[in-house]
């Protein structure tokens, strides 16, 4: 059917159904696997088609023109969608005009960052030294670690994992439940064994069942994603305890692989007082955080760093580039560590760390306001994640922007996130919630199971 698009959901590799033309966004798909999920609209119902141009164009100038006026609308159409900008993890105050000049440039950095390739025009010296950065901010030397920036934050786990399956082909992967799905898409790609371990409300990693999925498989290596942060909640793994529970269990140092998932929380950790220090002091493997959330780079990259010795089982020459390459895609977005590079240059360590206490200050005010309302929230300690009760209308989390998951939705403050715009959206929150209900008065569901009882405002729960 033209115009229709074929939206596949795990159930046993079988296509579940299409999506119409003209989609419903309260149409929900059932997944015999899951709860139902409500998908996004269909983009091929306002999709900018490509047209061949006329003959008189270049004399006309009109397709310059229509193309300006499409422009612009978009434009127009980015502010408003930027200003509704809550439930996801992007820092979207930036000003990168200094760097326009660039943009006539094909920059490229394929292969490997620290060895040119023949291919001239590439930006290596501004991406080893944004690697050198965060090397040192993880307390690892220059001649003991490799990295590179990647195309985004689910390649820096792609290639993580792709490491300590190198290391230990025979390893089996754990990651908790709450981890990115990107974790289990590479489970998946490189056919390895994964155990999924269970969590605790705060969705933090369970170790007990992770020690009791340990026992079951001593006799093979553990591949281990540990969450500086996870998705939904904002919670980070105990990696002291996680280590701990390897050691415990008869794994020595030599016999697991750790990958750090810190695609937010990793660059905002170490500008937390009391917070667990992420560092390859201790015996872990690899570290990555995206470059388009926290530090507000324009196009979606980030940072993989891992051991230098770990890297020689990747890493082939290959005569066409001139270089080696140990990455994933090969080419990579030259214009991205330079957008890192000058961040991190105007900002620094001390920039950092006032725009994670404001993020934190922020979230604590989001909470509270909430609370204050009646309404079921939870905030982890170390965490800008603030997590409530699902809203009842579809267009309200489109208009704002919300992730949702089951019950519960989120907003990630990020330095973007003023109280005025909290103050916004709390209002509208406040104006539209009892229209969501039948008697047209305001009634906390129970989200005990997801948050917890004492963040839950339920009857039940609010009177215990």
């Amino acid at each position: 059917m033209v115009g229709s698009v074929a939206i596949g959901i795990c159930n046993g590799g079988k296509l579940l159904e299409e999506l119409p033309e003209e989609f419903d966004p309260k149409v929900v798909i059932a997944d015999n696997n899951r709860k139902e999920i409500v998908l996004g609209r269909n983009v091929h119902t306002s999709c900018l088609a490509v047209t061949e141009p006329d003959a008189d164009d270049e004399v006309t100038g009109d397709r310059e023109a229509d193309m300006a006026s499409v422009l612009a609308r978009y434009r127009k159409s980015l502010m408003e969608r930027t200003n509704h900008h809550l439930g996801y993890p992007y820092n979207l105050d930036f000003d990168y005009g200094a760097l326009a000049q660039l943009q006539h440039f094909s920059i490229n950095n394929l292969g490997d960052p620290f060895i040119e390739s023949n291919y001239g025009v590439h930006s290596r010296q501004f991406e080893v030294g944004v690697l050198d950065w965060f090397a040192r901010l993880w307390e690892l030397e220059k001649n003991e670690y490799w990295g590179y920036i990647t195309n985004c934050g689910t390649e820096g786990n792609l290639h993580g994992i792709l490491v300590g399956r190198e290391v230990f082909p025979d390893g089996i992967l754990y990651a908790s439940r709450e981890s990115h799905y990107s974790v289990f898409k590479a489970a998946r790609m490189y056919r390895m064994e994964c155990v999924k371990v269970d969590t605790l409300v705060s969705g933090e990693i369970d170790c007990e069942d992770f020690r009791t999925k340990l026992v079951l498989n001593k006799d093979k290596p553990a591949i281990l994603n540990v969450n500086i942060g996870t998705t939904v909640k904002g919670a980070v793994d105990d990696l002291d305890l996680v280590i701990k529970t390897l050691e415990e269990t008869g794994f020595a140092h030599d016999r697991f692989y750790i990958h750090c998932d810190g695609a937010l929380f990793g660059l905002m950790m170490p500008f937390v007082k009391r917070a667990p220090k992420v560092t390859f002091k201790k015996p872990i493997g690899s570290v990555s955080v995206s470059g388009h959330k926290f530090v507000g780079c324009p196009m979606p990259c980030g940072i993989q760093i891992t051991r230098l010795e770990h890297i020689n089982a990747l890493s082939r020459n290959v005569e066409y580039l001139a270089s080696r390459d140990a990455t994933i895609m090969g080419s990579r977005n030259g214009h991205a560590p330079i957008f890192l590079w000058y961040t991190l240059n105007r900002k620094g360590y001390r920039g950092f760390q006032k725009e994670v206490q404001k993020c934190l200050r922020n979230a604590h005010y989001l909470k509270d306001r909430l609370k204050a309302e009646g309404i079921g929230a939870m905030l982890n300690e170390l965490s800008s994640t603030v997590v409530f009760e699902r809203p009842q209308d579809e267009e309200f989390v489109r208009r704002w922007q919300l992730a949702c998951q089951g019950n519960i939705a989120h907003v990630v403050v990020m330095p973007n996130i003023t109280i005025e715009k909290l103050d916004d959206f709390m209002d509208e929150l406040i104006e539209k919630r009892p229209t969501w209900f039948k008697d047209g008065k305001s009634q906390s569901p129970c989200i005990a199971a997801d948050v917890g009882k004492e963040s839950c405002a339920c009857s039940l729960h609010k009177q215990g």
